[in-house]
């Protein structure tokens, strides 16, 4: 009883703050910036003066919307439930190309294997594929390798949740079999995977990194897992994630970049890229709503790609934000991520928001076909760094001709970021609701915790009006990238990142150097809606033409 009235008394203040805190964020929005901070004075404005009669109506009023909620709260909903208005990225007009063409990733079966098994352990995806099928190398030894680089470094990288050994050799055994018998069923045929541990694997716990879920198991495998199954490739296990799906920092430490052992990962996909990075799978797969896949495949030198909004199914992840959240490959070349997109996306009728369209690739096509464009601005000026000057010296060196332009939009990114925190909250509403919140590590200004806290100050009106926003948002960027194939930008320059999440444009990740302290760089290609081909075709070009993305963190090259 107690609980209850504090949580009544919890509810009626928010929801008699709720109604004066519209006018910070209207004034927010014409500073052109909306965060938590700008929540914290909505206690201030309670003290306005009211009459009695006035007061009543408003506490009636508040104590039946208070009812109505802990009605609708009688229905338990897990956090794979979506909002029944899934939101749809594609601009007014936009069509999909939906005819799928033959897939030819020019994958080589002659090449020599190499004796040293940390060098076959850094091989690409196309490298191993090609020898797996040639028969130079069988997937149980694959596999038996990076279970064992596995067992080894996880606890020293803090990047493993659950080693799957015994399903992973079985499953290894069968592809042999297999393929001794006939069948080969593509390119990831007998490849060693990993995967984020916020995707239900059945049978496993899946602990979205954090405590309240670390003994959790869910009664399903997610839809892109079993395409992977189906595929071939072989699940050796689940990575870290930072807690909920932010930063590094999960309920059995911080997950550390391979590069520099006194440095997190960064995140979310935190284990999942230091496994890449240190040679312990070579592909993993991610997931991104605000740049969960781009920052930890910058902090430790691999590639990542995040495909358009609604490419890839998200039955069985997490849900944080169900209108931003993608699904994607992490590995140690475009080419691979190629590869892996090519079997995880697809319409799903179990996630509404996917949408059907084609992922067409041909490794024979000349990258210099592409129209490449590049945000001139973000190159220029002393803070620029020198290794994305490189770059665009490297691409017009190779004969790609480069079409300077800015990224201008009549709409700020960063006051729509905030739709993120609503989502989210609505989906961790009970762990808010019952203080379970108290037990993440994370519990700083900016963590989850007061976030989820903070947002429920938001008034709906508020987020419907941030909807419209992003809805013109989406038009301008489309417009904007349609008259390129590809446009080059540093990964972190102005409000790309968060725009691009926004609006639902893929974008892959690559490695492009290291900084004075010795940390991997990247830089990022930005693509049309469903126009991911392009991004691994120029992405592949640039990585056949340097050796950044060759380069092993020392301790983990052995």
């Amino acid at each position: 009883m107690e609980r209850k009235n504090r949580l009544r008394s919890m509810t009626l203040f928010a929801l008699g703050a709720a109604t004066f805190v519209g006018l910070g964020f209207s004034l927010g929005k014409l500073s052109g910036e909306i965060t938590p901070a700008a929540i914290d004075g909505a206690s201030d404005l309670i003290g306005l003066s009211f009459t009695p009669s006035e007061k009543d109506s408003m506490v009636n009023t508040l104590k039946n919307q208070l009812n109505n909620i802990e009605n609708s709260r009688k229905v338990k909903l897990d956090n794979s439930v979506a909002p029944s208005l899934v939101f749809n990225p594609l601009p007014r007009g936009f069509q999909p190309d939906t005819r799928q063409m033959p897939l030819d990733f020019g994958i080589e079966e002659d090449l020599p294997l190499p004796t040293r098994q940390a060098d076959i352990a850094y091989s690409p995806v196309h490298h191993l594929a090609g020898w797996i099928k040639s028969g130079k190398l069988s997937s149980e030894k694959l596999t038996q390798l990076y279970l064992d680089r596995i067992k080894t470094y996880s606890d020293t990288l803090q990047s493993l949740i659950t080693l799957l050994e015994d399903e992973a050799l079985e499953k290894a055994r069968l592809m042999d079999a297999e393929l001794a018998s006939g069948r080969y069923r593509g390119p990831l045929h007998g490849i060693p995977y990993g995967i984020k541990d916020l995707l239900a694997v059945k049978g496993t716990k899946t602990t979205w990194g954090a405590a309240p879920f670390k003994d959790q198991e869910i009664d399903q495998t997610a839809q892109i897992v079993t395409k992977l199954d189906e595929a071939g490739a072989v699940l050796v296990g689940k990575f870290t994630l930072g807690a909920l799906a932010m930063g590094d920092v999960w309920y059995g430490g911080v997950t550390k970049n391979p590069w520099n052992l006194n440095q997190g990962s960064s995140g979310s996909s935190a284990g999942s890229a230091a496994a890449v990075s240190a040679g312990l799978v070579p592909f993993a797969i991610g997931t991104e709503t605000l740049g969960s896949i781009v920052s930890p495949s910058t902090r430790n030198g691999v590639t990542g790609l995040r495909p358009t909004y609604g490419r890839v199914s998200k039955h069985g992840a997490m849900a944080l934000s169900w209108s931003m959240d993608k699904i994607g490959p992490i590995s140690r070349s475009a080419l691979d991520n190629g590869i892996v997109l090519s079997i995880i996306h697809g319409k799903d009728e179990k996630d509404p928001s996917t949408i059907a369209a084609a992922f067409n690739f041909d490794a024979k096509k000349d990258p210099k076909s592409l129209k490449v464009g590049y945000f001139k601005s973000f190159f220029e000026g002393e803070r620029v760094s020198e290794n994305d000057k490189n770059v665009i010296a490297t691409l017009q060196s190779l004969g790609i001709e480069l079409h300077p332009l800015e990224l201008k939009t009549s709409i700020s990114a960063g006051p729509i970021v905030m739709m993120l925190m609503v989502e989210g909250a609505a989906a961790f509403d009970e762990l808010t609701r019952l203080g379970w919140d108290d037990q993440l590590v994370a519990q700083g200004r900016n963590a989850w915790p007061n976030l989820f806290r903070a947002a429920r100050f938001i008034p709906a009106v508020e987020y419907v009006n941030l909807s419209r926003q992003r809805t013109i948002l989406i038009e301008e960027m489309n417009e904007l990238m349609e008259d390129y194939d590809v446009i080059v930008t540093p990964s972190y320059a102005g409000q790309q990142l968060q725009i691009t999440n926004l609006t639902g444009h893929p974008a892959l990740c690559l490695p492009n150097g290291f900084n004075p302290n010795g940390s991997p760089t990247s830089i990022t290609l930005l693509g049309n809606l469903f126009e991911e081909d392009k991004l691994v075709l120029l992405g592949d070009f640039i990585q056949k033409n340097t050796d950044w993305q060759d380069k092993r963190p020392p301790l983990f090259d052995r």
